[in-house]
């Protein structure tokens, strides 16, 4: 099976990303340990349910390849075998277990690659999935995953971008403005990445504050004139604001 490659534009945790990590580095593996035991379910749980529904033949290939992964001896061989689960998973339209092997197949490798792919994985099952349980499942390992491939490699701006993108889809009780924090930080240290200037101004759009929206999109399309995605969102700027000419205009260029 081909193994996941699906990088978005859909690690550390906060202290960390502003150079300001203060807890010891056991305190934090028992806090991540802690987070993780108080969830709505698990992965045996969700492989279970999923299997429910599946071809009987779907289910033996799969728990072959499960009892393989096991028993598979040497880290670069359990590796290959939790791949081809992951990949198996994904294109059976389950992103949260494929996700689960890409994450222990990143815990083997531990490398940034690995991390990111995990962590793109669990984003896609948060854009799809409805049931909360799963959802809650799916947030808390896309934030360790791509808070792991941060910290193996910090000046990546994808990382973060995605790690951001997970906390303004999905906002701690506690932080609900994290994720927008984030991209506001990574805004002030580079403020010509069009990626962050698109992502804020889509909060913007979703959040009705079209000025502020039509400012960053603007700046945007003079960093990237030839990007038609600002373009895109133009539209929707400026069908919002009554300004229907420059919408037509703006329109042209999206669908060009």
């Amino acid at each position: 099976m081909q193994w996941i490659s699906i990088f978005g534009a859909i690690g550390l945790f906060m202290l960390l990303y502003f150079g300001l990590d203060s807890k010891p580095k056991n305190i934090e593996a028992l806090e991540k340990t802690r987070t993780l035991s108080a969830e709505k379910t698990s992965a045996g749980v969700l492989i279970k349910l999923a299997k429910e529904s599946l071809e009987p033949s779907d289910v033996s290939s799969l728990e072959l390849m499960e009892q393989e992964f096991v028993v598979a001896v040497g880290d670069s061989s359990k590796s290959a075998i939790g791949k081809r689960l992951s990949g198996r998973w994904y294109e059976l339209k389950k992103p949260a277990i494929a996700g689960h092997f890409a994450m222990q197949v990143a815990e083997l490798e531990n490398s940034e690659d690995a991390w990111s792919i995990a962590g793109t994985t669990f984003a896609l099952c948060l854009k799809r999935s409805k049931d909360d349980a799963e959802k809650d499942f799916c947030t808390k390992r896309a934030i360790q995953s791509f808070e792991n491939a941060i910290s193996l490699n910090p000046s990546e701006n994808a990382h973060k971008l995605n790690l951001a993108l997970v906390y303004v889809d999905n906002p701690p009780e506690d932080q609900p403005m994290k994720g927008i924090q984030i991209l506001l930080g990574m805004n002030r240290e580079n403020p010509e990445n069009v990626t962050v200037i698109k992502a804020l101004a889509r909060l913007g759009i979703q959040t009705g504050q079209m000025d502020k929206a039509l400012d960053r999109l603007i700046k945007a399309k003079g960093l990237a004139p030839d990007d038609k995605e600002i373009d895109c969102l133009l539209v929707k700027v400026y069908e919002a604001n009554q300004q229907n000419e420059l919408a037509l205009k703006a329109a042209q260029k999206c669908n060009s």
